[in-house]
């Protein structure tokens, strides 16, 4: 069946497999009581044994299965050879039996890029905040994030023994996004969601520029998108660099298919192709609803300080 469906789908049903081991392992490294720290450019930047054996495991799988495909990895790893447990070559049967957009059926795999953040939230992974992490995989088209696939390793932690573990999202422009209950804030609040560890008076000011009923202070980029999706929060607001292209490209795509908006700070849309850069320069904001509303309310002084790309 595999060999009939469109190219991107069959690569959106192994990112969401690819995805579901990666889940697998960042529980188990967990689990195994030695998290492998390293820091990277400080305290607030760390690289853990999961992020290490993650990127190893989707780049090795992605491209075992699609060799002419560009994967761009938050981790700058050493090319060596993955071990065979970290293969998945495996497709998810639900993407595979979707109809694929039709200006999505041809592409090739050299026209894509996948941009991989092999554990988003690693600060709070190694806090014990595992409601924070996140899988991202995000595929992009002619520089347009077009599908992704987000796995939350610890979906469901803190309800008992007895529940499943972990749940993988999914979207594509054009079909939808699944995996979750979409849902609007309440009565209209603004809900403002933001960074719990990188803040500082742009991105206060931001926030506090959107007159929010509520402030949510939470780690991981792929963490924020999903409380958008479910109707925690109403904008993701945070005006300042750090974040990057596969903190994004993932979110943005799920996003985007329930008709939700992600941009820089001035309102402009961010660029996945494999030449760019990674840095985000000129912030995020993202919202489900109105999301010009938030725009326009983001003070000059902070769109100064943040130039567009």
């Amino acid at each position: 069946m595999a060999s009939q469906t469109a190219l991107v789908m069959r690569l959106l049903a192994s990112a969401y497999a690819v995805a579901e081991k990666a889940g697998t392992i960042v529980r188990r490294v967990l689990h195994s009581g030695d998290l492998g720290i390293v820091e990277k450019t400080g305290a607030n930047d760390l690289q853990t044994l999961a992020d290490r054996l993650v990127q190893k495991s989707i780049c090795a799988s992605l491209s075992k299965s699609f060799p002419k495909i560009t994967i761009i990895g938050e981790e700058d790893l050493p090319s060596e050879a993955a071990e065979e447990d970290l293969i998945e070559t495996g497709m998810y049967d639900v993407i595979l039996r979707k109809p694929c957009p039709e200006k999505y059926s041809i592409l090739k795999e050299e026209e894509l890029v996948v941009w991989v953040d092999p554990l988003d939230g690693t600060k709070e992974y190694t806090e014990g905040l595992l409601d924070h992490v996140t899988v991202l995989i995000g595929i992009a088209y002619r520089g347009k994030a077009i599908a992704g696939v987000i796995n939350q390793p610890f979906y469901n932690y803190q309800m008992g023994a007895d529940v499943t573990l972990g749940r993988t999202l999914w979207g594509m422009l054009g079909l939808g996004a699944f995996g979750f209950q979409l849902q609007d804030v309440p009565d209209g609040k603004r809900i403002v969601t933001t960074t719990r560890s990188h803040s500082n008076k742009l991105v206060i000011d931001a926030v506090q520029a959107m007159e929010p009923h509520d402030v949510i202070r939470v780690g991981g980029a792929g963490n924020k998108i999903i409380q958008l999706v479910e109707g925690k929060a109403s904008a993701y607001v945070f005006a300042s660099p750090g974040c990057k292209k596969w903190d994004t490209c993932a979110p943005e795509a799920i996003l985007h298919a329930v008709g939700g908006k992600l941009t820089d700070m001035h309102g402009n849309a961010y660029c996945y192709d494999a030449g760019v850069k990674h840095m985000n320069s000129a912030g995020v904001l993202a919202t489900l609803r109105n999301h010009q509303y938030y725009a326009s309310r983001v003070p000059q002084a902070v769109l100064q300080a943040l130039p567009s790309d």
